[in-house]
């Protein structure tokens, strides 16, 4: 097997093989969360204007989405998972657009399968490339803004490769370096409002569900399915 760790935007026009795209903090861990309050599908959008396009056409469907981590003006919720509890997801259809993830499933065009993937969900995510017989994976790790490289993602590039190597980390003691370093700016007071604390407990639960974020064609739109 032929793991390849790549980083942003760049990263995913690079992917080939069976491609994980990564966002921990926020993008996937969000859509984990979106599935377990009982969204039936998510559309992963690059820019605004079909994401808005979308909820014209659908008024009843939930429009997430930030940039810069600001929630999008008019926009249902940003890309909190700690605020879902908010909305009645169940049954719902969310079109989800924001500043990393969703941009790495667009550009991720070279790619023959694509995932996406939190701490969240990681060993699933493993144990699923285990099962799918792949020999090629590219682990995209989106950071920040799809621009700068995170550690909370290439975090989790490493733990799913380990896990595919059979190798361990201290997935414990590795998450918890991300309060001083990636994941400082949620324990900052003054940014509650955009980077609630909640949130960084929620997207470092490791291994909290055991399902897979699979990418799915709808003409020329990508959706996910929980699977």
């Amino acid at each position: 097997m032929n793991i390849r760790i790549l980083q942003c935007i760049q990263g995913a026009k690079q992917a080939k093989g069976l491609t994980v795209v990564i966002d921990v903090f926020r993008a996937f861990s969000f859509e984990c969360y979106a599935f377990s309050y009982g969204a039936k599908r998510i559309y992963t959008v690059g820019d605004t204007q079909t994401a808005k396009r979308l909820k014209e056409q659908n008024p009843e469907w939930i429009l997430a989405g930030e940039r810069e981590g600001v929630m999008l003006k008019g926009f249902d919720t940003g890309n909190a998972p700690s605020r879902l509890n908010r909305l009645d997801l169940n049954g719902k259809t969310v079109v989800h657009t924001t500043s990393a993830g969703t941009q790495g499933i667009v550009n991720a065009t070279s790619a023959d399968e694509i995932l996406g993937c939190s701490l969240v969900n990681a060993k699933a995510t493993a144990e699923y490339i285990k099962r799918s017989g792949a020999k090629d994976i590219s682990l995209v790790c989106m950071g920040w803004s799809g621009r700068v490289e995170t550690e909370e993602d290439t975090l989790c590039a490493r733990y799913i490769q380990a896990l595919l190597q059979g190798e361990t980390l201290d997935m414990k003691g590795e998450t918890e370096k991300l309060k001083g370093s990636a994941g400082a700016h949620f324990f900052d007071e003054t940014r509650q409002e955009i980077f609630p604390k909640e949130d960084f407990y929620m997207c470092t639960a490791v291994d909290a569900f055991d399902f897979v974020l699979k990418v799915r064609l709808d003409g020329k739109l990508y959706y996910i399915e929980k699977i």
